[in-house]
């Protein structure tokens, strides 16, 4: 399927080397829809959004957001024609395209929907944030230090309006763990324990035998600035699956992690952490992906630590484990002087340590309600206030998770100092937080600087 507002790959490379650029990503093509030349939304105005990235997660956030009348979804892109064309069907007035950047020269758009396999992220949030469109950013917000440096200083320097896609921050739940712990009940609080785990027995995501690509799918740009390899149908199927591969997704601690972590960041309000340790490796899937399937860290704050267990051959869950068969199961544990909070996404529960906590009854409600995780990011592109789970919110709980990555990677401890935000003693691993890209990509290090 090619509309009348698609770009080949071919016509695209044709009209790229006409044009100057700085990187072949870092300034994408010059957007028809400069910052200035369209008026932002107002109160009642309906929103055009876009959809970068067809696949379940993306339809799901396009979907919550349609169904309002104040939003009209006018661009679809996706590189693979199936899924493109599927999306195109509920979104028949959208108009169509293969190439993001060509997208985001669309004059009637305001914002964008990026659900892109992660290794896509850094880049095409930042085209956006150039391109003067706001963005909700599927989580992870990013794989790498470097790139969530950037993609905070691009929103900042584009004025954009950001929201990292973590709805369980929406939840009722969460609101009334913050609340507990931020009553004091539990009182001083010196570690804090997290987890994800599942059994996906040694038969992994699974294997496959060699196929061709898909007709209809550019595999050279799905890969994009990740290293090309070959085709795989189970890489591409979903997010579950895009999570046994590390380029494409830094496996399953980027994949989860936000969700779980950000309960923590939010009730204690923890900048970054100072030291991070990680261990792990590939002791027992083999399928055909290469990330680790158990992934331990440790963060060091000023004056707590935190920590992160992810299994995938053992779904046991602790307190939270329910019926005993394998499933996926999550967990954080706040444990405080007088007593231990545990959660999960539906509910908590209160030990406490005897007679210092003798009254555990929860606090009185006041954190409000949310509308709903795109319903206040759609608000705040209409008051132009930043949501609450915006890019400056969420890179204290991405940064953790890419250095716990860069931990696991380099087998050593990294230090980091949250004032300059700049890895402290290890040119090696300052080094390697700044991603190198695939030919022709090129990593936009302009934004390095805050």
């Amino acid at each position: 399927m090619k509309s009348p507002n698609q770009i080949t790959r071919r016509e695209f490379i044709e009209k790229a080397a006409t044009i100057s650029l700085i990187g072949f990503a870092a300034q994408p093509l010059m957007s028809a829809a400069s910052p200035s030349s369209r008026k932002r939304p107002g109160p009642n105005d309906r929103i055009h959004l876009g959809l970068i990235g067809c696949g379940g997660m993306g339809r799901a956030n396009l979907s919550n957001c349609a169904k309002y009348p104040d939003v009209v979804v006018t661009a679809l892109c996706d590189v693979f024609d199936a899924r493109l064309e599927a999306a195109a069907q509920t979104y028949k007035e959208a108009k169509t395209y293969t190439d993001y950047r060509q997208m985001l020269q669309q004059a009637d758009l305001d914002a964008v929907i990026i659900a892109t396999p992660p290794h896509w992220h850094c880049l095409q949030a930042i085209a956006a944030c150039e391109a003067g469109k706001d963005i909700y950013l599927q989580k992870p917000m990013t794989l790498h230090l470097g790139e969530s440096l950037a993609v905070r200083n691009a929103v900042k320097k584009h004025g954009v309006i950001s929201q990292i896609g973590t709805q369980i921050h929406a939840s009722e739940n969460y609101r009334r763990v913050v609340e507990y712990i931020q009553s004091g009940k539990l009182g001083e609080i010196g570690v804090v324990r997290t987890f994800n785990v599942m059994n996906q027995t040694k038969a992994g995501a699974g294997t496959s035998a060699p196929v061709p690509v898909p007709e209809g799918l550019n595999w050279d740009m799905w890969c994009g600035p990740a290293p090309l390899r070959p085709y795989n149908r189970i890489l591409i199927r979903d997010a579950y699956y895009h999570s046994s591969w590390m380029d494409y997704s830094g496996g399953w601690t980027p994949g989860m992690a936000p969700h779980i972590i950000d309960l923590p960041v939010w009730a204690l309000n923890l900048d970054y952490p100072v030291n991070t340790s990680s261990s792990g490796g590939r002791w027992v899937v083999q399928d055909d992906g290469d990330a680790y399937d158990h992934h331990e860290v440790l963060w060091q704050y000023p004056k707590m630590t935190m920590t992160w267990m992810s299994s995938l051959t053992n779904s046991y869950g602790f307190d939270l484990h329910g019926q005993p068969v394998p499933r996926r199961r999550l967990g954080i544990y706040f444990h405080g002087i007088n007593g231990t909070l545990y959660a999960n996404y539906d509910k908590f529960e209160v030990v406490p340590e005897g007679e210092l906590l003798k009254d555990k009854s929860p606090p009185p409600r006041s954190i409000p309600p949310s509308p709903g995780h795109e319903r206040e990011w759609l608000d705040c592109i209409k008051s132009r206030q930043q949501p609450s789970c915006s890019v400056f919110y969420h890179i204290k709980v991405d940064v953790p998770i890419v250095l716990s990555l860069l931990s696991l990677k380099l087998g050593r401890s990294i230090r980091f100092d949250p004032a300059t935000e700049k890895i402290v003693g290890d040119a090696e691993a300052a080094r390697l937080a700044i991603p190198k890209y695939r030919e022709p990509w090129k990593f936009p290090k302009e934004y390095l600087k805050g």
